[in-house]
């Protein structure tokens, strides 16, 4: 480092900003102390760290008073969030104070999108704050059980609606039945619900056993390959009155004995899973296909049954697969025809540019938040 210390001359020009009473020199301050932070935060120290921080804190301080009667200084908070929302350093108290700001253009960026607010903080804003806030944190890429059941417990149908079109968000038994309630008057939340590989059968069967005959036609024709027989079916008992679940259940059980024996034999190898795949045998490709890219079905199910192909990629490339293995499991997860070719020629380019090393890397991650239990705080 040289004998200056930039960061030092940004503090001592927050304060004189500071200091000056100037609403515009704060916000400009802002705005550039938000992105040096963006560009050097994986590179601080301790002491950086904690330097931004307080200045942060009373820049946020200082506009806040301004921001009730001045519009400028709400657009600089809002743009200090985006700044500063998908930065894994970013100070937490700051992030906090912005995630609870009134005005959803503050709280937005960083409540769709921060690292930094813990599942306390979502539960704490999805039970206090207004409709805009809790669709900003329905969006969020992965979402667990009990900050959706917080969501939901508002009842906000455009929050479930976003919330069942996100496949990162993680829903309870509890959250569903609340869904299935609410599709009774709402054919679009039902249908965008009935298509989730997550829900549970019996609430798939009377989700369709309350829908109207046009909702069951539109659920059946928007429903992906691999949950095509399991809607139909449950859509003929409930046509029919039915009170049984006719929806087949997958022996996920039966197919990984049978992965880990040819795992024993040694004949468990990309010729066995390309088989298996081709075969369109879809308990037993996903079984192999967890054992040879070193995961667990617990993980590789949920990427074979998202509406989202690029997923299945990441087992795929751990595995160290051949790009037409890659494309018999991609169409084992239908029961008949393939993927299309455009979007074949889109997965490849994404499949070339993954690294063994970040497939690997991101199996290890979500095994860990299928497992883990929610920390306490």
């Amino acid at each position: 480092m040289s004998d200056v210390d930039p960061n030092r001359t940004i503090a001592d020009e927050v304060e004189a900003a500071i200091a000056a009473g100037s609403t515009d020199r704060c916000c400009e301050m802002a705005g550039r102390v938000g992105s040096l932070f963006a560009a050097s935060a994986g590179h601080l120290d301790i002491e950086q760290h904690a330097l931004f921080a307080d200045i942060f804190e009373r820049l946020v301080n200082t506009i806040e008073l301004r921001a009730l009667a001045d519009a400028s200084a709400r657009i600089a908070l809002a743009e200090l969030s985006a700044q500063l929302a998908p930065v894994s350093q970013a100070p937490a108290p700051v992030i906090r104070r912005l995630a609870r700001h009134e005005d959803i253009a503050v709280a937005g960026p960083v409540l769709s999108e921060s690292p930094r607010l813990a599942a306390p903080d979502l539960i704490e804003i999805a039970q206090t704050k207004s409709e805009k806030h809790l669709l900003a944190i329905a969006g969020r890429w992965w979402l667990q059980e009990i900050v959706t059941d917080a969501l939901l417990a508002r009842r906000y149908p455009s929050v479930s609606r976003r919330l069942m079109k996100n496949p990162g968000a993680r829903i309870s038994a509890a959250g569903f039945a609340v869904v299935v309630a609410q599709a009774v008057a709402d054919p679009e939340l039902a249908v965008i619900t009935g298509i989730r590989a997550d829900l549970p059968a019996g609430l798939r069967l009377q989700l369709l056993r309350d829908a109207a005959e046009a909702v069951r036609a539109r659920l059946l024709s928007s429903a992906p390959p691999h949950l095509y027989e399991e809607i139909r079916s449950a859509i003929a008992v409930a046509a029919a009155g039915a009170a049984r679940d006719m929806s087949r259940g997958r022996d996920f059980a039966g197919a990984k004995l049978a992965a880990e024996r040819l795992k024993k034999q040694g004949n468990l190898n990309e010729t066995t899973l390309h088989e298996l795949a081709t075969q369109r045998r879809y308990e037993d490709t996903i079984a192999a296909l967890a054992e040879l890219s070193k995961s667990s079905i617990e993980v590789v199910r949920p990427l074979m049954q998202s509406l989202r192909s690029d997923g299945i990629l990441v087992p795929c490339k751990a595995a160290n697969l051949q790009w037409d293995t890659v494309c018999a499991v991609l169409d084992s997860r239908f029961i008949s025809g393939a993927t299309n070719p455009g979007e074949l020629d889109k997965l490849r380019a994404k499949y070339t540019a993954l690294t063994a090393e970040e497939a690997h890397r991101l199996l290890k991650l979500w095994a860990v938040r299928t497992i883990a239990p929610p920390k306490k705080h």
